[in-house]
C-alpha cells in the first residue's frame, strides 16, 4: 500500500489497514467496469458514499457506527477490485472468503463488530440495491425495465442523496470518502 503497509490477503491484520489506503484504492476502482457516462468513472468510493447516504435516509435512527458500517461495506475492494456480480458467482466461496476476511479486519481496525449484525447487513444490502438501480439507469445505460428486473423498484430519493451520482475525479472521491469517514467518527 502507499502507506507502506503490507497486507496478507489470506490472513489480513487490522494493524495493516489504513483509511487513506482504503480511500485511495476505492477512488481508483471503477464501478460497472468503467462502462459509465461522464468525464470520470464512477468509483467504488462514490458508490460507498451513495450507499451510506441511502442507508441513512432509509434508517434515520442509525448511529454513526452503523452508518460507518454502510460506508465501509465494499471496503475490501480497495485491495481485490470490484468484480461484477456474475463473476463473483463464478468465483464462488473462494472470493467470498477473501472478501469476508478483509472486511472483518477492516471492521476490527476501526472499532466495529467483526461480524455485521444480520439486520444491519440486510438494510445495507437494500441500500446497495437501490444504489445499483440508480447507477444502472443514470450512469451505465440500463433502461428502466431492465434495471427493475435486476434490482427491483426503489423508492424516490431526495436530491441531496441523488447528488452522489455525479461522477467525481479520483482526488475528489478520495477526499470526500475520508471526510465522511471522519464525520462518522472513524479514526
Amino acid at each position: 500500500m502507499l502507506s507502506g503497509r503490507r497486507l496478507d490477503l489470506l490472513d489480513p491484520s487490522p494493524l495493516d489497514i489504513e483509511i487513506d489506503d482504503i480511500a485511495h484504492g476505492l477512488a481508483r476502482v471503477a464501478r460497472w467496469n468503467g462502462q459509465t457516462i461522464g468525464a470520470h468513472s464512477f468509483s467504488v468510493a462514490q458508490h460507498c458514499l451513495l450507499v451510506e447516504a441511502i442507508a441513512g435516509h432509509l434508517n434515520p435512527d442509525w448511529s454513526d457506527a452503523w452508518r460507518l458500517v454502510a460506508l465501509l461495506h465494499d471496503a475490501p475492494e480497495y485491495v481485490i477490485g470490484d468484480m461484477i456480480s456474475p463473476f463473483k458467482v463464478v468465483m464462488g466461496d473462494a472470493y467470498k472468503s477473501v472478501e469476508l476476511r478483509l472486511l472483518t479486519a477492516i471492521h476490527l481496525r476501526f472499532g466495529l463488530p467483526a461480524t455485521t449484525p444480520e439486520t444491519l447487513a440486510r438494510k445495507t444490502k437494500d441500500a446497495d440495491k437501490i444504489s445499483a438501480f440508480f447507477e444502472a439507469t443514470e450512469l451505465a445505460g440500463f433502461d428502466r425495465a431492465e434495471a427493475l428486473k435486476f434490482f427491483g423498484r426503489p423508492q424516490p430519493l431526495p436530491p441531496a442523496v441523488m447528488d452522489w451520482l455525479k461522477p467525481l475525479s479520483t482526488e475528489q472521491a478520495q477526499d470526500r470518502f475520508v471526510a465522511r469517514f471522519r464525520e462518522l467518527g472513524g479514526r
